[in-house]
């Protein structure tokens, strides 16, 4: 029987905190390390950083650009790939399974600002004289 060694993890990143917890030697198996999800989605390079795999933003994304992050079996390359409950995630030899928490959060998109239906129309400017009538001269403006 394998022990079970449980930690926490809370990292604010962009305003949003994120609560993570993690589960070495868990029952699941014990090749694979647990992460459970309190909010969910995740971005896989946010991932990478509240789990300390990468030094920060910027580590995290060259490495996930780089294809050295597989996430469900397959290498990946999308830097914001929402990572859900369910996906497993390899890195560095180490394979993580996400799973979602008894209290888990699920956060909705920010609505779009819907596109304006009516736009008002423009005043039409009174149309100038093409040519003085005296001169033939088209007419000047200063401003």
């Amino acid at each position: 029987m394998s022990s079970v060694q449980i930690f926490s993890l809370w990292c604010n990143l962009s305003g949003i905190l994120y609560v993570i917890t993690i589960r070495f030697g868990s029952t699941m198996n014990d090749d694979m390390i647990e992460v459970q999800l309190e909010e969910e989605p995740i971005e896989l390079c946010k991932l990478l950083k509240v789990l300390d795999l990468a030094e920060g933003g910027g580590h995290a994304k060259l490495l996930i650009a780089d294809g050295y992050v597989g996430v469900n079996g397959e290498v990946c390359t999308q830097k914001r790939k929402k990572m859900r409950a369910g996906d497993t995630l390899y890195f560095n030899g180490e394979l993580f399974a996400l799973s979602a928490a008894e209290n888990m959060v699920q956060r909705q998109p920010k609505p779009h600002p819907e596109a304006k239906t009516h736009t008002p129309a423009k005043k039409q400017k009174a149309k100038k004289p093409q040519r003085d009538e005296r001169t033939g001269r088209k007419p000047i403006s200063f401003g």
